[in-house]
């Protein structure tokens, strides 16, 4: 394994909206020298020499993916951040290596590293005529970053990207790595764990607790992931009321005889995005369709701004500065007028349709799954926080994701509407997000944070939106980790949120 000690102190996330001090900053890399097998093996080794180091030197210790977050998870403050993203590796997967019990389609499993980029893997998958069965908005995070914070996804009858992988290899201490997955489910046999030298754990709550865990059950070195045929989408925007009609849509995803593309046909992806100042116009709303891979489509075109089908508002919004208040109305209706432009029939798989690696400017981005049936009641009370706690330098926007299994998902309703709230990056809008947290809790609207997003966060909190599923967790993790290594896994973002018990 190839370790480049960097001897950075401070590290700083990829929207700039935060430095955390650091001991140091490892580059990590695959020997490339090896047989990919005997590769991925040594650096499980590295990686469990790693932990042995930060042990003995007492500090916190955290594998970063591709510095996506807007919160500090990944962060080891005062301690050693792991640069996975060179860690990429992808391996099919043989019949040998699969359970004879396994109920899905061998060659439509792979193990991917976790450092791949979720791009990297369309792009792989392409080639052999298969896709993700979804992705976020965007596809520049890394395949263990986009799961440990339950990154929500595009498809409303799929689930998040994390509840499409059936295996996960953990690194858990100097002298231990397991492959965890499902006892209701069992994906591998004995020949593959043989041939990671590895340790198979079967448990439904150990394994729907480790998905979303945002480091602190390990480092995931690989994730064994479930895909399908490739497929397009045929993808669609454009403006409507935001009348009764819209927000029934919006409340019940009963799309029968609407005014969508496709009146009556349930879309792959629905989405919503509306301008607090300018409701008379409407509300731009996004429809995506499944339809069979062809050869000869025309690729996705981006509009004039560069923003192209599957974009969403970080792409954009990042062009509003701090401004004088009176000006905020003004600059948010012209910047939304003159990037969401809209389109139809455009075609694209997944990976070209959700293809954004980059950012565009320094923003806040909050995110919140409420059930489907608060919409309107959400709306209301974003319209009269903003008339109280205004003017908001940003849009609200609405994506729709089905129920998550994972312990800790933010999209734990049977179906999730994910309110998101792009923004300027100002104090300004975190005064803002917090008077709306305030209110949503005084009108008793369930809700939970994106863990990766802008969140105020505390334990009591978390005990009220996850309940139950948050004992299993921390249950899960005290089983897992012994106490040197819940130690080292364990940093301050996690502490504040009372998770290190």
């Amino acid at each position: 394994m190839k370790i480049i000690k960097t001897g950075f102190s401070v590290w700083e996330n990829r929207h700039e909206t935060f430095v955390e001090t650091i001991k140091d900053l490892y580059e990590l890399g695959n020997d490339d020298s090896l047989p990919p097998i005997d590769s991925y093996n040594d650096t499980t080794k590295g990686l469990q020499q790693i932990i042995a180091d930060a042990i003995s030197k007492k500090l916190p210790l955290r594998a970063l993916g591709a510095g996506w977050s807007w919160t500090k998870i990944a962060t080891a403050e005062a301690g050693i951040m792991l640069d996975t993203k060179p860690l990429n590796m992808i391996f099919d997967i043989s019949g040998p290596s699969v359970a004879a019990s396994y109920k899905g389609d061998p060659t439509k499993l792979f193990l991917a590293q976790c450092g791949n980029g979720v791009w990297e893997l369309s792009r792989f998958l392409k080639n052999r005529n298969l896709s993700l069965k979804t992705s976020g908005a965007s596809n520049g995070q890394t395949i263990a970053g986009v799961i440990a914070t339950g990154a929500h996804g595009s498809a409303f009858d799929v689930g998040a990207v994390q509840d499409f992988v059936v295996g996960l290899h953990i690194i858990v201490s100097p002298t231990r790595h397991i492959w965890l997955e499902r006892k209701s489910y069992p994906v591998v046999s004995d020949n593959l764990i043989r041939s990671l030298h590895t340790e198979l754990v079967q448990d439904d709550d150990l394994f729907y607790s480790a998905l979303v865990s945002f480091g602190s059950f390990g480092i995931v070195h690989g994730a064994m992931i479930e895909t399908e045929s490739i497929f397009l989408l045929e993808a669609y925007m454009s403006t409507m009321p935001f009348d009764a009609s819209l927000q029934q849509i919006m409340q019940t995803l009963d799309f029968t005889n609407s005014k969508l593309p496709y009146a009556s046909e349930r879309p792959f992806h629905f989405a919503v995005s509306l301008n607090p100042y300018d409701l008379d116009k409407g509300a731009y709303v996004t429809t995506m369709y499944k339809r069979p891979y062809k050869t000869g489509y025309t690729p996705p075109v981006r509009n004039l701004n560069g923003l192209g089908p599957g974009d969403d508002a970080p792409c954009f919004i990042g062009k509003i500065t701090q401004v004088i208040p009176s000006l905020v109305p003004t600059l948010v209706t012209k910047l939304l007028t003159s990037s969401l432009t809209p389109y139809s029939r455009q075609f694209g798989t997944m990976g070209e349709i959700f293809d954004n690696t980059t950012l565009h400017g320094k923003l806040l981005s909050a995110a919140i799954g409420i059930p489907i049936s608060y919409v309107s009641k959400a709306t209301d009370l974003l319209l009269a926080v903003n008339k109280s706690n205004g003017p908001f330098a940003g849009l609200f926007a609405y994506r729709f994701v089905k129920k998550s299994t994972a312990k800790l998902a933010f999209t734990k309703f049977d179906y999730t509407c994910v309110l998101e709230l792009d923004a300027a990056f100002s104090d300004e809008t975190y005064a803002f997000y917090t008077a709306v947290w305030k209110k949503f809790e005084e009108e008793k609207i369930p809700f939970a944070f994106h863990w990766g997003k802008i969140n105020e966060l505390d334990f009591n909190r978390l005990t009220t939106m996850y309940g139950d599923d948050l004992k299993t967790w921390l249950a899960s993790r005290n089983k897992l980790l012994d106490a040197d290594s819940k130690k080292v896994f364990t940093n301050a973002t996690l502490t504040k949120w009372g998770l290190d018990v």
